[in-house]
């Protein structure tokens, strides 16, 4: 019988694919749980920064890509043809909709601007990465797999990123420093 916090992930994040990530951090050259601060993050504070990056998502909508460019929907003269008025006018509106942060964002912006408040950092963001590269290395067998090319795939949908978040945070919750599941603190 499963959990109410398993009901959300599909059944590709399955205890099998988080034990083989266990493994693979286990196995790695490099501490998987050490940021660039060269300080190790605790498995919640990981799993806090990856639910925080889904809510974000589940807020304000995922984007497959990140573009610089405006919506297809929204037809912009060309730069040159545009008056002061109206290039301020759109400068203000980018810069209104990132500011808010309410703009659908990609997996990478959502680990960003969790890092920026309360629900994590950069170090946390790091480990994020470093947990969700190693679910989908084990989810996929391919070594050089990685997260963000996983969650830009043409096929791939809101649900599937959020359900790899969460799969990322009840591994870490298993087997980050101090779980009960880990083997050791690396």
């Amino acid at each position: 019988m499963r959990d109410n916090t398993q009901k959300t992930i599909p059944a590709v994040f399955t205890d099998a694919v988080l034990s083989r990530a266990a493994k693979l951090a286990g196995d790695s050259y490099r501490p998987v749980w050490t940021g660039a601060s060269g300080e190790e993050s605790t498995s919640e504070s990981v799993a806090h920064h990856l639910e925080a990056a889904a809510a974000l998502l589940e807020a304000d909508g995922w984007a497959r890509t990140y573009t610089s460019t405006s919506p297809v929907s929204k037809v912009l003269p060309a730069i040159e043809s545009m008056s002061t008025k109206d290039m301020v006018r759109e400068l203000l509106l980018v810069v209104r909709e990132e500011v808010a942060g309410t703009a659908s964002r990609t997996l990478a912006v959502a680990l960003d601007h969790a890092a920026n408040g309360q629900d994590g950092d950069g170090d946390t963001r790091y480990v994020a990465f470093e947990v969700l590269n190693l679910l989908i290395r084990a989810l996929t067998g391919h070594d050089h797999a990685s997260a963000t090319p996983w969650t830009e795939r043409l096929h791939r949908t809101q649900q599937d990123v959020t359900a790899l978040l969460a799969a990322g945070a009840r591994f870490a919750r298993t087997y980050g420093p101090g779980a009960a599941g880990a083997p050791h603190a690396s």
